[in-house]
Parts: C-alpha cells; sequence; structure tokens
C-alpha cells in the first residue's frame, strides 16, 4: 500500500442526511451520491435499511441505490442493523455492508434497545450470507473513545467487541468517535493496542468535528499507518443517538489537508467544492465546511494596492 495514499468514504447521504430535519428527497439524494462518484470518492455509504419508522429520512434506500450511476472506482455501501436489513440491501446489489454496535453498553441501549453483545449476537448470519453474496462486511464500533454518559470507554472492551466481530467473520474494522471525545494521542494509542493483537488488520476510521479536533485526529491516525477514513461532504451529520453529536469531519476539509500534505486521495476537490456548494441550496441552509468558505489554501488573492 502506498505511503501517500489514503481512501475517503463519503457517509454524507446517509450519516449526514439521517438528522435532516426536513425528508431529503431521492433525486437530490441520486444528485449528491453521482457528484460524489463523478469526483473519485472511493466509497460512499449511500443509505442504511432500518426500518422507516426507525429513521423516516432513509425510507427510500432501495430507490436510490437502484436510480444511482455505478462508477466502477467507488465502492456503494450501507448501513444494516440486522439480518433481514441485510437481505433487503443485498437485492440491490451493494459492494459492502456496514454494521455498527457501541462499545458503551448505555449507548447500545439507547441506540438499538439491546446490549453490546446481544446486538453483536444478532449479527452472526450476516457475513456468512454477504459473503455468498461475494459482497464484504465491516464491523463498526461506535463510541470506541467515549460515551457521552459513561464518559470513557475502556480499551478493553474495544478490543473485546473487535475479537467478537473477527470470530463472525467480518472483513474489516471501523472504529467511530461518535460523540467528538477523541483527542490525538489517545487515537494514537487505540490504534497501537488494535495493531499490536491484530497486526493485518484494516482498521477504518469515523471522527467527528463536536470538539474541533477531528481533522487532528484523522492526521494521528495516519501517523500511525491508518489509511482509511469516512467523512461527509459539507461536514454534514452527526449521531441522532448522543446528545451534542454534531458534525462529521468535512470530505472536502479532509481532502485539501491530504493534498496540501501531498498525499493522494483520488478526488478532484474542485468537483467536491462545487459538489458542496450545491448542497446547502439543495438543503436550504449553510453547511459546516471550512474550505467551502475559505477557499483551498492555495486560491490566492490579488494584494490590495495602496
Amino acid at each position: 500500500m502506498p505511503e501517500n495514499r489514503v481512501w475517503i468514504t463519503d457517509v454524507c447521504p446517509r450519516d449526514g442526511f439521517q438528522i435532516e430535519p426536513e425528508f431529503v428527497s431521492t433525486e437530490i439524494k441520486v444528485k449528491v451520491i453521482d457528484a460524489l462518484s463523478a469526483a473519485g470518492s472511493a466509497a460512499i455509504e449511500v443509505t442504511s435499511f432500518v426500518h422507516p419508522k426507525a429513521v423516516p429520512q432513509m425510507a427510500d434506500a432501495e430507490e436510490v441505490m437502484l436510480n444511482i450511476k455505478r462508477n466502477p472506482g467507488t465502492s456503494y455501501e450501507v448501513l444494516i442493523p440486522n439480518l433481514r436489513g441485510a437481505e433487503r440491501a443485498l437485492r440491490t446489489n451493494p459492494n459492502q455492508l456496514n454494521l455498527v454496535v457501541s462499545a458503551s453498553e448505555s449507548h447500545n441501549r439507547s441506540n438499538l434497545r439491546r446490549g453490546t453483545f446481544d446486538t453483536l449476537n444478532d449479527f452472526v448470519e450476516v457475513p456468512k450470507l454477504a459473503s455468498s453474496a461475494g459482497v464484504l462486511v465491516q464491523g463498526g464500533v461506535a463510541t470506541a473513545f467515549g460515551c457521552p454518559f459513561e464518559g470513557e470507554v475502556p480499551v478493553s472492551r474495544v478490543l473485546d467487541v473487535i475479537h467478537r466481530y473477527l470470530e463472525m467473520g467480518v472483513d474489516t474494522i471501523k472504529l467511530a468517535d461518535t460523540t467528538g471525545m477523541a483527542n490525538p494521542e489517545q487515537v494514537r494509542n487505540m490504534i497501537r493496542e488494535v495493531k499490536n493483537r491484530w497486526p493485518e488488520l484494516r482498521i477504518h476510521l469515523h471522527f467527528h468535528n463536536t470538539r474541533g479536533m477531528g481533522l487532528a485526529n484523522v492526521y494521528a491516525a495516519y501517523l500511525e499507518g491508518v489509511r482509511h477514513f469516512d467523512a461527509s461532504l459539507g461536514g454534514i451529520g452527526g449521531c441522532p443517538f448522543a446528545p451534542g453529536a454534531s458534525g462529521n469531519i468535512c470530505t472536502e476539509d479532509t481532502v485539501n489537508m491530504f493534498h496540501d500534505m501531498k498525499i493522494v486521495t483520488g478526488v478532484d476537490l474542485d468537483q467536491l467544492l462545487a459538489a458542496s456548494g450545491r448542497l446547502e441550496k439543495q438543503l436550504g441552509h449553510s453547511v459546516p465546511s471550512q474550505v467551502l468558505k475559505a477557499g483551498k489554501t492555495l486560491d490566492l488573492h490579488s494584494q490590495p494596492q495602496f
């Protein structure tokens, strides 16, 4: 794997749109996904196959998946809550199924009304089903760096959740800072602990910028060898089950940082910024993106005349 290459999964269509107060039309969702594909996104989390009563914003999951224009270089991923959701999702030809459970018991009960390991036991048949269809499965660990109800989550607890996922046969692991509680030193220590136990495991990271440390955490993870990250177009989104957890890290801000450091993302930043600008109009409100407001680092200005 080249040292100067990263892969970014854009989660705007799922994690971003899920907390929008007004329903985002299927047409807009498809346009945003197609724009992300055209910009060269390595992967897109397109939607979630949860029950519409739980997350009404995702009620059009099948329709969205069946109407997007697929780029051969992009992985189209979906979040699924259980085996039934996996069965629905597989009929729409995803490249990957994403599972998620909270390392924190209280957050998992707030989110899913079940204990952490009860939820994991419910997932056991999903990797088998996905494997038979030739589809990858990612095991997500929410609140891996802190819980809004419990505070610090022991590293040992996170390792136990990863171990259970690997026992059932998932392909990759995602660690999520669901409430933006992580700091760079904590991130580096967590990655070292995981790599010490599973040196060949591909780790994927999902950060929020709730307390302004999102990109610092990305870079800390990069220094530890992580090359796969989530981000959201415009920086929209957050967890509806975690108080104060607004703000995924912004895709264009993340890409801009990596490009400034001469690290390849495969993403056309100009196309991404254009899509983010359109997103503000499509949603009818501003988005947190910093680069959209300030411009790329080397977008220079005329010198004032005195």
